[in-house]
Order: structure tokens, then sequence, then C-alpha cells
């Protein structure tokens, strides 16, 4: 089959680190332009059903998948790199903070926020939607727009982690201009833990796919003190901003095209395109389109 890529061979790039956890990074040339290579994590100290093995495809499926519903995601591409003589799959993420553009995470630009008593890391959802009205980086209504988009396509995903550090903006010094960051950091998304044991309980047991639609994962964005359950908050369409995005992203869903591009990325197996398939379906049917026909039902001079 074509299209499988090699990392091993490009140029290290020495000056250049990136932090986080779950697993190593460094940068590369690749093609004339620079990315970063994420690893997956090394394996649990003690036997379990879970491992991170699938991060690497969460952070390429998930990030196509932002993009292909309009909303800006980083650049991704699956590869192999070798290590120790054993090839491992990476995702190779273009790096966005080339020409000297600096990222500035929600968490920081949530820090300058002085009249708030809620500190950067804080994901408590009043606190968020406020430092978004009180920022001066991004022009707030846009910036609202952005936040209820990525929470309506992290709800589709079933992303459990974005929380104030792993999404952002983009300085420019040269222009002293800021804008949205790229959606970024989407490893967190699609079950990253689940392995064939889990995959194959989804697809065949409904009970245990209902699980991972209705009671977790969760929004790492709090209401009240508690993580937000995605369907819970979707489904009473109690926020206005949230509603219209809802209705944005659902008008932009192409299930077609999604299947498609999942039977054309390389490196995973047949289980996986099939469990893939079915928990982005899951989430649609169960979550977002009851959500969509709750707000639409409540329109004025609806029937």
């Amino acid at each position: 089959m074509s299209g499988f890529i090699d990392f091993t061979n490009c140029r290290r790039i020495v000056d250049k680190a990136y932090n986080g956890a779950n697993g190593k990074k460094i940068a590369v040339e690749y093609e004339g332009r620079q990315y970063m290579l994420k690893f997956p994590p090394s394996g649990q100290s003690k036997p379990t059903e879970l491992s991170y093995t699938n991060g690497c495809f969460s952070e390429h499926i998930a990030c196509s998948i932002f993009n292909m519903l309009g909303v800006a995601a980083q650049e991704t591409i699956l590869g192999t790199f070798d290590v120790a003589g054993k090839a491992k799959i990476v995702c190779a993420c273009r790096d966005f903070t080339i020409d000297g553009k600096q990222l500035f995470d929600f968490c920081s630009i949530k820090n300058t926020i002085l009249d708030s008593d809620s500190n950067g890391s804080g994901t408590e959802l009043s606190d968020i939607l406020e430092t978004i009205e009180k920022q001066q980086f991004v022009e707030p209504g846009r910036l609202l727009e952005h936040f209820w988009e990525v929470f309506v396509i992290d709800a589709l995903l079933g992303n459990f982690d974005r929380h104030n550090g792993n999404w952002g903006f983009l300085y420019n010094p040269v222009s002293k201009s800021t804008d949205l960051a790229p959606v970024y950091d989407c490893g967190s998304c699609l079950l990253p833990q689940a392995d064939e044991s889990v995959m194959r309980s989804v697809l065949e047991n409904e009970d245990a796919l209902n699980k991972r639609v209705f009671q977790f994962p969760t929004s790492a964005v709090k209401l009240d003190g508690r993580k937000i359950n995605y369907y819970d908050f979707l489904t009473k369409a109690g926020n206005a901003d949230c509603n219209k995005a809802v209705k944005r992203i659902f008008d932009r869903l192409d299930m077609k095209k999604i299947h498609q591009f999942i039977e054309e990325t390389l490196y995973i197996s047949e289980l996986q395109k099939a469990f893939y398939k079915k928990y982005i379906g899951a989430r649609i049917s169960l979550i977002l389109a009851p959500a969509h026909e709750m707000i639409l039902a409540d329109e004025p001079g609806a029937d």
C-alpha cells in the first residue's frame, strides 16, 4: 500500500522542544516543513485492559474531523519512527508556531483577568465565559463562537481533556496581531485508552456503547463544580450560544465523508475502522441529533 511514511531519517530540529504529558515529542523537518512528532506513551506499570497506544490515531482522526467541520485544526500525518530497532507509529503535527509566532494558551490569557477570583487553570464554565468577554486578544464574539464550536465537536468526538492549557491564540510579534490558534492536542478524543477487547465490546454490546456515550467521557469544562456531561448539557439546550454552535456543526456533518476518511486512514486495523465509525455515529445519533431536534423544537414558530 502506498502512502506509508517513515520519519526516522528526517532532519531533527534540535533548538525546538515541546512540553505536555502523554508521550514523547520531537521536532523534525519533513518536505520542507517543521513538524512535531508525537509518540505514544509507554505502557502502564501494571496490567490493565486500557492503554494509550491509540492516542496518535485519535490525534490524527480528531484533528482531521475538526477541519472537515470547518473549524481550523493543526495539519496531521501518521507515520513511523524507528526507536531502538522498533518502528513506532507516530502522529506528525505541523508546527504552527513557525515564523516567530507565539502560542498563548487560554490558561495564560485567563490569568490576565485581574478582577476574577478564578485562576488560569480553572475550567468552571462561568469563569471561562467571563474571560472570553473580558479578554482583549481576539474579538469576544468571534472567540465565543469558536469556544462553543470546539465544545460541540469535542462532544461529538468524546474529548475528556480540553482544559485551558490546550487551546488558545497565536501572537505575531511582527504585525502585533493575535488570532485564534488552530485546534490542537486532540489525543484525548475517541477513547484513546480502548484496546481491542474494549472496541469489540463497544461494537457488540449496546450497553457498553451507551455507557461511553451517555455516562463518559465527560467534558473537562465544569458546571457548578462538576464536569459537564455532554448528553445532559446539549440536550437541555439551555445555552443560546451553544445551541447556535450545535446547529452550525450539525448542518456541516457529512458521515459519508468521515467514513471514507476513516477507511483510507493508514496503519489502523479493520477492527479500529469499524470501532471509530460506530462510536462517532452513535455520538451523532444519540447526542447531537437529539440536541439539534430539541433546539429546533424550542424555536419560535416551531410546531
